[in-house]
């Protein structure tokens, strides 16, 4: 393929083409490639002009790019573009003497000898001084070689073209059609591996989750929903999950977002997962917002991976963080007369690099509470610790929540009224 500069390359090489084969008849002729009324209005003696007016798409090449992206936006190969150009010849010289007549026929016989453009063709307009600019043209690596053909043009075509696009009488002028120029893209694509071998696996066991329940220690079991539903402090809970053909073979894993989890019962119809006995590895991969639970069997090859297992149906929760500590540094008094300062967080979930986080205060000192949303900085890693910037506050004390992704830290109550988690900000 060929790059941005194939078709300056092109007009360049029917430039130097035509300049050769019109040498022997008339050797002070020239061949020049601006638009048409400059050579009229320059009246620089006999010679010809070329001048791209036109550059479409090549109809067998059109469609041979449509799939250059997988559905995920992975380029497949590189992008490409057929296109012909259009170009009209336009012959000047003494009319008396019929100049602009030869050079017509010498264009036309230079053309039908040569109306391939070679890479050696190519090559030696690249080595020419004067084309110094086109140095990193890459047509001569073009698998379709271009070709030159006559093109059809009415009478009624080419005053179209002469009323459209010069305002000057017309002069005698010939089409020619170069065909076809690749233009590729300069993104990369992706090449995937090989398949090494295709395996198939049957099982007439698929897992199916009717209810789950979710309690705490010595606490009541309580039903959850299968939409929307919280789960506050996840450190202490125990999820029941109910249904069929839950056991898998040799093994059963829960899955919950992208958090593949153990299980510490696993029985046919109830798999029970008890938060506290998770992993260092296990609880760092939950997220907080809503995410989706599963049973997981992976199959019986000694390895597992989501796209290697049977799944059972999915039941949406979510997952709400828990404020373990707060701290409140570097308050400072702005010109404004309020204050600014940086809130750091600590939660019980990791938070991911891209999950949208916002810190809630809400001041309790009046009966017109106010409220203040700040959103958290960016982050390189996931992270237990969040900061805040906060600017533009009043002094005094706030409820503070933590949202992630839309799934709020809860308040504690006491009473009728709401006990913390609170942050002060002081003088």
């Amino acid at each position: 393929m060929s790059n941005y500069l194939a078709i300056a390359t092109v007009t360049a090489a029917l430039q130097k083409l035509l300049l050769t084969g019109i040498q022997e008849d008339m050797p002070e002729a020239n061949v020049t490639t601006v638009r048409p009324e400059v050579t009229a209005i320059n009246n620089q003696g006999a010679g010809i002009n070329i001048f791209l007016y036109q550059a479409l798409p090549n109809p067998a090449w059109q469609n041979a790019d449509l799939r250059t992206r997988r559905p995920k936006e992975n380029l497949i190969k590189h992008g490409q573009a057929g296109l012909d150009l259009y170009y009209l010849l336009t012959f000047y010289g003494n009319e008396v003497e019929l100049q602009p007549q030869r050079l017509l026929g010498a264009a036309i016989q230079t053309l039908v000898d040569r109306p391939i453009l070679t890479q050696a063709m190519i090559r030696e307009v690249l080595a020419d001084r004067n084309f110094g600019f086109l140095g990193d043209s890459t047509l001569a690596d073009q698998v379709q070689q271009v070709m030159f053909i006559p093109s059809i043009m009415t009478t009624e075509d080419l005053s179209r073209i002469w009323s459209v696009f010069f305002q000057i009488p017309y002069a005698l002028s010939f089409a020619y059609q170069a065909s076809a120029v690749l233009i590729q893209g300069k993104q990369l694509g992706k090449a995937p591996l090989p398949v090494r071998k295709t395996q198939f696996y049957v099982s007439p066991r698929l897992p199916a989750i009717e209810k789950v329940k979710v309690c705490r220690a010595e606490g009541k079991p309580m039903l959850l929903q299968q939409i929307g539903d919280r789960l506050q402090d996840y450190g202490s809970l125990t999820l029941r999950i109910e249904g069929k053909q839950l056991r898998g073979e040799p093994t059963t894993r829960v899955q919950l977002g992208d958090a593949q989890l153990t299980p510490q019962d696993v029985g046919e119809n109830g798999v029970e997962l008890i938060f506290s006995e998770l992993t260092t590895a296990e609880k760092n991969a939950l997220r907080a917002g809503v995410q989706k639970l599963q049973v997981i069997h992976p199959i019986p090859d000694g390895s597992f991976a989501p796209e290697r297992a049977i799944e059972s149906n999915a039941i949406a929760i979510v997952l709400c963080p828990k404020i373990e500590s707060i701290n409140l540094t570097h308050v400072e008094e702005n010109e404004e007369g309020l204050y600014d300062a940086s809130l750091t967080v600590r939660l019980d979930l990791m938070v991911g690099k891209q999950q949208r986080v916002f810190a809630i205060l809400n001041s309790i000192q009046n009966d017109n509470p106010i409220t203040y949303i700040f959103a958290a900085e960016q982050r390189e890693i996931a992270t237990l610790s969040l900061i805040f910037t906060i600017d533009n506050i009043s002094l005094g004390e706030y409820l503070v929540r933590v949202q992630i992704d839309g799934a709020e830290s809860n308040l504690e109550v006491e009473g009728d009224r709401y006990s913390g988690p609170f942050v002060s900000l002081q003088r």
